[in-house]
């Protein structure tokens, strides 16, 4: 395989928002635990957040599926 394979293959996960906001998540958490000097209370709302955003994501994502799906079933039968 050449570079810009691996290249492409590291850099395109990062196309998704849940993955963006996931890495950001445990950046922080590890930038909280060893830099910041921050309390267990602002480690955990801030890793809180980031599952929060993630789960509303998710969420968002399954909406738009049904919905799409929905257009579909009510344009396509008779």
């Amino acid at each position: 395989m050449s570079m810009s394979v691996w290249i492409e293959r590291l850099v395109r996960p990062l196309a998704s928002r849940k993955v963006r906001v996931a890495l950001v998540t445990v950046l922080a958490a590890y930038a909280a635990e060893y830099g910041l000097g921050c309390s267990e209370e602002m480690l955990l709302t801030m890793v809180s957040l980031g599952v929060a955003l993630i789960l509303g994501i998710a969420h968002e994502d399954a909406g738009r599926a049904q919905a799409s799906g929905s257009q579909q079933d009510a344009g396509g039968g008779k």
